[in-house]
């Protein structure tokens, strides 16, 4: 990426992102999904930056309303097909097994009480990931979001959970 796609970018992000995140909370619904659908949709709009002409021009406004439009609406379709899914019983209630080494250095770092500030989808996802062990695109498949929505999730949850009883050293917390 040169100095000028640089500028470029710098300057889309400051005109177009508070405007992306409302059109893209109209649609979901939901903060962290419209920034999550943010970050995916400058994701994209990356790979044709250099196709994009002045960014204050009428022609970009379009095209970056296009992106974010189209990007919060897949978003919306993939989470309605995840929670309109009916999990066999066995998945829903399969859970780690009691004697694994994993489940007990997660659960002793991070009290039932820290973790209960959570809301399920970020239980489920510490669970996934610190209990389950599972990759980021694993992760990511079982909650119907990307891999990058994974990540950047995981860091919040990460964030709040050291602001409220300091840093963890456990590996598990690792962002790799």
């Amino acid at each position: 990426m040169t100095i000028a796609d640089s500028e470029k970018l710098r300057r889309l992000y400051d005109i177009y992102e508070q405007p992306m995140y409302r059109i893209a909370f109209a649609v979901l619904g939901d903060s962290q999904a419209a920034e999550d659908s943010v970050s995916e949709a400058f994701l994209r709009i990356i790979r044709h930056l250099r196709r994009i002409g002045e960014p204050d021009s009428p022609k970009t406004k379009k095209y970056i309303i296009k992106v974010i439009r189209s990007t919060s609406i897949e978003q919306y379709r993939k989470r309605r097909h995840f929670y309109n899914r009916e999990a066999p019983i066995d998945e829903a209630l399969q859970l780690p097994d009691e004697n694994t080494d994993i489940e007990r250095e997660v659960f002793a770092r991070q009290p039932s009480e820290i973790l209960g500030c959570l809301t399920a989808e970020e239980r489920r996802m510490v669970e996934l990931r610190c209990g389950y062990g599972l990759s980021w695109r694993e992760t990511a498949e079982r909650l119907s979001i990307t891999e990058a929505a994974a990540r950047k999730r995981f860091e919040r949850i990460k964030k709040r959970l050291i602001s409220m009883k300091g840093e963890p050293d456990d590996e598990n917390f690792k962002i790799t």
